[in-house]
């Protein structure tokens, strides 16, 4: 493992294939969370280490950016590192090369070190800043700190409930969820000639076992070339927000 960064490599398999035969954005995402994972892993502080602490990583803001995906038994890697540290939260760079190490995707996360129990940030261990170290690089120029606003009108609404194989091991809706739920309230006529460009995405609150959330989105007309889209994930039957997000489809 290099000082300042780790690569994961990975070979893409059938289910996580789409209709069109890529991968799809819930994949790609899966593939950065495993990557972050396995960094975590390294230096001996794996999820189920931090775990028996009663400590996680939570994902607060993040952006995602692809340029095209990978296909069935496409060979990618995707090399991570930290950019920036404060007392609770990082920030975590990720750019996805494909075989002839060109980037197809590029992605930054802020995460908060969680404390399980209590609900709360609590501080980073020093350690941890010291096995990862920082290098002081982005992946992509994006200000995952800028409020996305909630929507209250909305062109189109779909609602799910939130069952136990959405949460994860600390209790929480993953987010992959969320991109799954956004994902699927685009109507079809987006989904059959677009693929997702990018998706940038703020967590607000959590969603607990057994709620109905509602996913409203929003034509956005900014973009002239590209269909953009913003959207709220809300607790059906009150005004909670969970998360916000923008997306932008480019035509197939």
């Amino acid at each position: 493992m290099n000082k300042y960064y780790y690569d994961k490599e990975f070979e893409l398999r059938y289910f996580e294939m789409n209709k069109f035969g890529v991968a799809s954005p819930t994949t790609i995402l899966t593939l950065l969370e495993e990557t972050a994972a396995d960094h975590c892993f390294s230096i001996n502080y794996s999820l189920y280490q931090l775990r028996e602490k009663n400590i996680g990583w939570v994902l607060i803001s993040g952006f995602m950016q692809m340029e095209r995906y990978p296909k069935y038994k496409e060979k990618i890697t995707i090399r991570t590192w930290l950019s920036e540290y404060t007392s609770i939260k990082g920030i975590r760079e990720n750019i996805i090369y494909d075989e002839q190490n060109n980037i197809i995707g590029r992605a930054k996360g802020l995460w908060i070190f969680f404390d399980i129990d209590r609900r709360r940030p609590t501080e980073i261990f020093s350690d941890i800043k010291d096995r990862w170290s920082l290098y002081n690089e982005e992946s992509i120029d994006c200000d995952i700190s800028k409020k996305i606003p909630v929507i209250n009108n909305y062109d189109y609404e779909i609602k799910f409930k939130v069952n136990r194989y959405d949460t994860d091991m600390i209790k929480h809706v993953n987010n992959i969820r969320y991109l799954q739920w956004v994902v699927e309230s685009i109507p079809e006529e987006i989904t059959d000639n677009y693929y997702l460009y990018a998706i940038d995405g703020r967590f607000i609150a959590e969603a607990q076992l057994g709620q109905t959330i509602v996913s409203l989105v929003k034509n956005d007309t900014n973009q002239i070339m590209d269909k953009s889209f913003l959207h709220t994930i809300k607790i059906e039957g009150t005004d909670k927000a969970c998360a916000t997000a923008m997306t932008v489809w480019r035509k197939i």
